[in-house]
């Protein structure tokens, strides 16, 4: 069985051919007859058992590249705007960093979160066909993921592994939930639950106050470190001070209720088999457009309208989380709709601007953990110290730089290995109590 440059699959002299342009593209011939076209279901794709869709790796990338942008225009914590720039740069920085936030600061977190739903549904659905309880095996690698964290995190003081590692274990229970089930938790969890207590608290009783900032006590030693520390300070600072930093921030911008309604939703999508290209799947993504536009446009109404009227300090901290959480979720679901519906347009292979990323997606772990030790080297006090010098605009451009060079680098390395080589240790750390027919059969 192999495969030509077409796309096409075949076995010597019998060849299957998706559709007749297939046929007209390998062979040459103009004549086709309907008997030289084998049937193929309305899906029009033809892959291998367990085999990774790419618009899910190439989706992945984007995701990589939206964060590795962001990060850089904050100088990966470090925040500054220097002063020294002309007014037409600081001009350009502020539309940069308007645009920038807009469309991608918690968007790209939501899609990577996401796609980790659906990853892990990936691995479950593998385990079942070898007729193994994934459970435990899911736990053990959440530990090992939380073991990556820890050297994220001695570099970046805004890591996400080790929250990841904590949500996933809460998603486990949620692997044998209908789909009826997931849905129904997700959609609560997305609504934010917790800071609507926090709201109907401080309604009840006045006298309550939480600003929602409690982060910031780690924040501003996490800061003074990263602008003036050296290497040795700042790694000694991040792996205490700087992880304290991270996850309480992340559990007051609202992420405890999101990232595991997000690894449900991937969940869900991957059960359903969203990702896969046919007519029902492309009626389902311009749904999901419609209706995310339909709600984003109802949400942020109300938030930019209700936010000015309010004054109490609990009502203005957490109304802020309750609908912008939602809005993020909004404008996620309908940058995520678009990015697959182009995929399916151009013959479910993407078109060149999508497929480009698919390398990087595949080494998403890798990526992830290398763009910020390139990051704050470039960035921070201990390196060379440019977020004295770069605004948004040439901060953004930087982080262009650390993708293209990742993107070559991740291009280089799967030419000969199938897997970044921190996904290859990942696995093969996570089968190591296993056994060797365990290890060969994983996906």
């Amino acid at each position: 069985m192999g495969k030509d440059g077409s796309g096409v699959v075949y076995s010597g002299k019998s060849t299957i051919f998706v559709t007749k342009m297939d046929y007209v593209r390998v062979t040459g011939e103009q004549q086709i007859s309907n008997v030289a076209i084998k049937p193929i279901l309305s899906t029009m794709i033809v892959t291998k058992k367990n085999q990774r869709l790419d618009v899910v790796d190439a989706l992945r990338g984007f995701a990589l590249l939206a964060i590795v942008m962001l990060h850089s225009i904050e100088h990966y914590n470090l925040f500054f705007i220097p002063k020294w720039q002309p007014d037409w740069l600081t001009t350009l920085d502020q539309y940069t960093m308007e645009t920038v936030w807009f469309l991608f600061a918690g968007k790209a977190y939501a899609t990577f979160s996401l796609l980790f739903g659906f990853s892990f549904y990936i691995q479950m659905r593998n385990a079942r066909r070898r007729g193994d309880d994934f459970r435990l095996r899911f736990a053990w690698r959440m530990l090992l993921l939380a073991c990556f964290a820890q050297l994220h995190a001695l570099f970046y003081n805004g890591d996400i592994l080790l929250f990841y590692a904590f949500c996933g274990l809460l998603i486990i229970p949620a692997s044998s939930w209908s789909n009826r089930t997931l849905l129904i938790v997700a959609g609560v969890l997305l609504c934010q639950p917790i800071d609507w207590i926090h709201l109907l608290t401080a309604h009840f009783n006045p006298a309550y106050i939480d600003t929602n900032s409690h982060f910031l006590i780690y924040a501003k030693d996490a800061e003074r470190i990263a602008a003036h520390g050296n290497l040795w300070e700042m790694m000694v600072n991040n792996i205490g001070n700087g992880q304290l930093y991270s996850n309480t921030w992340q559990v007051e911008a609202g992420r405890i209720c999101q990232t595991p309604a997000l690894f449900m939703l991937g969940m869900w999508l991957g059960r359903t088999e969203k990702f896969v290209c046919n007519a029902a799947n492309k009626r389902f993504w311009q749904r999901v457009f419609v209706t995310a536009l339909v709600a984003f446009a109802i949400i942020f109404t109300i938030k930019v309208n209700v936010a000015p009227m309010l004054t109490h300090k609990t009502w203005i901290s957490h109304f802020s989380l309750a609908l912008g959480m939602p809005v993020n979720f909004t404008i996620m679901a309908m940058l995520v709709s678009m990015f697959i519906l182009c995929w399916f347009h151009a013959n479910n292979r993407g078109y060149r601007f999508q497929r480009m990323t698919i390398p990087y997606g595949r080494m998403s772990l890798t990526n992830y953990i290398t763009q910020s030790i390139i990051g704050v080297a470039v960035f921070y006090h201990f390196g060379l110290g440019l977020y004295q010098y770069c605004g948004p605009t040439l901060s953004m451009l930087i982080g262009f730089v650390i993708f293209g060079i990742q993107l070559m680098w991740s291009r280089a390395w799967l030419s000969s290995h199938r897997q970044g080589p921190l996904e290859w240790v990942w696995k093969k750390l996570t089968w190591l109590p296993g056994s060797k027919q365990a290890q060969a059969t994983a996906s």
